[in-house]
């Protein structure tokens, strides 16, 4: 058994620490979702689609840098195969009391955690961002 989302995330957290300008991915509808997150938290750079050497879709994720450091301090997967973990609008918990980004899916889409919040909506707690 296999967790892609854990594989996409390890590779984008790999490729930060390790200071590399772009990494790749294989392409999911979630981790489309979850890189262009991202994008817009400011903790990559770009986002795009991509093809590897055998033809097939991936996705390219262009690392960020602020000073010569990343801007992706960390990134965790919460909910895993194993341990699902789903929470209410009203009990979805603060990453670092609010200065990082939760990423819930819901029945609106993969969305962050602030949104669940005004939406009153509830989800599954894919991964936390700092």
């Amino acid at each position: 058994m296999s967790d892609s989302i854990s594989d996409f995330l390890t590779i984008i957290r790999n490729a930060s620490r390790a200071g590399k300008e772009q990494c790749e991915a294989k392409w999911s509808k979630m981790h489309w979702s979850i890189a262009n997150i991202l994008k817009d938290e400011g903790y990559v750079s770009d986002v795009s689609e991509g093809q590897d050497k055998n033809g097939f879709k991936n996705i390219v994720v262009t690392m960020k840098y602020v000073d010569e450091k990343p801007a992706l301090t960390g990134i965790k997967r919460q909910s895993k195969p194993g341990r699902r973990l789903y929470y209410a609008h009203n009990e979805i918990p603060r990453v670092l009391g609010g200065l990082g980004v939760g990423i819930l899916t819901t029945s609106r889409g993969v969305i962050r955690d602030r949104e669940a919040r005004r939406q009153k909506v509830g989800g599954e707690l894919v991964c936390t961002v700092w």
